[in-house]
């Protein structure tokens, strides 16, 4: 007589969605960095505080205020937004590629391969982890700045609050699912160096983050490498929410932020799915 009622070995037995181990895996990844918080999120921010200093002690006045689309915007509130975002990326990207890096580097990587989780939910649970600490951090400086801004005298404000949470979201998705693809592809932490200080920070630091790229003055690749430089739409559209005006096309940011966070998700689980340098 035949038991009806067996499963096979392995089966899936959550429907479409294993919601608990997707919960478990994701609150691991956020756990994971809350527990070195003083590294994690409070050293970001004095960076960005001593970026903020430095710069405009160096830039601000003399007449060094850029002009964007026909406003002078006071460097004082253009440069902060760009070290938001810019906190923001990074730390999106290196929480996902340090998390698989180092599960495969101490050989804990089965620990996530195991369980019965499926590519999709692998991928949900490492970019919301890493987009978590992304919109933490962010979060975390905006306020420190709001607070220095204060002190100095120059409040900074939000005309555009929607295009902030807009920006910010798909910024920290982007960067999550880059560092992921990164830490599946990594093989040691000098690859993962690799990208992060010959791709990453280049095209952060050329995509406006401390200067508009229309000014007059710069060369003009400058403006030519901004226009190919997705980060560029990032910084751009999320500093409009703080200034009210824009160096490029803001619905171009939309579209090419919104389609490349789900192009990067969409590698980071076909990758998952293949087990990309992940399974023996």
């Amino acid at each position: 007589m035949t038991d009806t009622t067996r499963t096979d070995f392995g089966e899936r037995r959550f429907g479409r969605m294993n919601w608990i181990g997707l919960w478990t895996l994701y609150r691991k990844e956020v756990r994971r960095f809350l527990k070195v918080a003083f590294q994690t999120v409070a050293a970001p921010i004095i960076t960005t505080v001593l970026y903020l200093t430095v710069f405009l002690v160096a830039f601000s006045g003399g007449g060094r205020d850029p002009m964007i689309d026909g406003v002078l915007v006071p460097y004082a509130a253009f440069l902060p937004p760009g070290l938001i975002m810019m906190a923001i990326l990074s730390n999106a990207f290196q929480n996902a590629s340090s998390s698989l890096i180092i599960a495969k580097v101490q050989g804990s990587v089965v620990d996530i391969l195991m369980p019965p989780l499926s590519a999709a939910e692998l991928t949900i649970a490492f970019v919301a982890g890493a987009a978590t600490r992304g919109l933490l951090v962010g979060a975390v400086t905006w306020v420190t700045i709001l607070v220095f801004m204060a002190i100095s005298g120059a409040p900074l404000g939000m005309p555009h609050p929607l295009a902030v949470l807009y920006f910010a979201l798909t910024a920290s998705i982007m960067l999550g699912a880059v560092g992921a693809i990164a830490g599946m592809w990594a093989e040691k932490f000098d690859q993962l160096a690799l990208i992060a200080n010959f791709v990453i920070t280049p095209l952060t630091f050329l995509s406006g983050t401390f200067f508009s790229v229309n000014k007059p003055t710069l060369p003009g690749w400058v403006a030519d490498v901004s226009a190919v430089n997705p980060l560029f739409y990032l910084i751009d559209g999320f500093r409009f929410g703080f200034i009210g005006v824009a160096d490029g096309a803001l619905w171009t940011g939309v579209i090419v932020s919104g389609g490349l966070s789900i192009v990067l998700c969409g590698l980071t689980y076909r990758l998952f799915r293949s087990g990309y340098k992940l399974k023996a």
